[in-house]
């Protein structure tokens, strides 16, 4: 079997991995390969490229074009077959996985969306930082941290949610920020969905899901969670949020998931 990873906007692969390679090994053995694509421009993904090529259904399709060749080398060579794939996406990651387990990219029996920030509409009110810390970056580099700090845009995340305050200002420190300063315009741009209704569509292709929400995460607000999860008509469960530390956050999330996928 195989695990697929995806991580959020302005991360790396290190970011899933970190938090669910060793409780999936555990959980469904330890010959299960665990697989973490890297998105464009994130990490090892150096290419920046055009406002075009930040659509989620353009991320899903080169996201899973990297699948393949991992799963051979994992087996050290030996073909990749097509096997049931689970996938795991934390927020942008979460929206990437929806577009992938819809569109039938990859041969998904169950999903797990992590946080979930993307919904039905292009840039809600929650994701509005992104853009303008793109913009930032664009102008002035990381010491625009300085000049963000000032905005009431980041005040009043900060204000909820200290740590999710912290959580924008760290996309100033990421490696080649500036380069890849696009990458905050353009992804918070995208829809997970048209409609709910089309989420229904995966438990229609015998897709099993599961949704994990945070509470007081001004950035990925329950009320998203909740509506991934009744479109979806799949069960979700909640964690403590981030301002509770990340250590209590990170073990309930490997213990809600691991619980899922063990009965599953």
């Amino acid at each position: 079997m195989t695990t697929v990873l995806l991580h959020g906007l302005g991360a790396d692969r290190r970011q899933p991995l970190g938090l669910f390679e060793s409780m999936v090994q555990e959980v469904s053995g330890a010959d299960e390969v665990v697989i973490a694509p890297e998105v464009r421009a994130h990490g090892g993904f150096l290419a920046v490229g055009e406002p075009a090529d930040f659509a989620i259904d353009r991320l899903a399709a080169e996201v899973c074009e990297q699948v393949p060749a991992a799963m051979a080398d994992a087996r050290r060579g030996g073909r990749a077959a097509a096997e049931p794939v689970t996938i795991i996406g934390i927020s942008m990651g979460a929206a990437i996985a929806l577009r992938i387990a819809l569109a039938g990219l990859l041969p998904v029996a169950r999903a797990v969306f992590v946080r979930p920030a993307f919904d039905d509409r292009s840039l809600p009110e929650h994701l509005r930082p992104f853009p303008v810390i793109g913009q930032i970056l664009a102008d002035a580099g990381p010491a625009g941290a300085a000049e963000f700090r000032e905005r009431a845009i980041y005040q009043r995340v900060a204000a909820m949610s200290p740590a999710g305050g912290r959580a924008l200002l760290a996309q100033f420190k990421a490696p080649d920020a500036s380069r890849r300063a696009m990458r905050l315009v353009e992804v918070p741009r995208n829809r997970a969905f048209d409609a709910e209704a089309e989420l229904a569509g995966l438990g229609a292709r015998g897709i099993r899901s599961f949704v994990v929400g945070a509470v007081r995460d001004p950035v990925h607000p329950v009320a998203v969670a909740e509506q991934w999860a009744g479109g979806l008509r799949m069960p979700m469960e909640l964690v403590p949020g981030r301002d509770d530390g990340q250590a209590a956050q990170a073990a309930a999330l490997q213990e809600r998931v691991a619980r899922w996928l063990s009965r599953v």
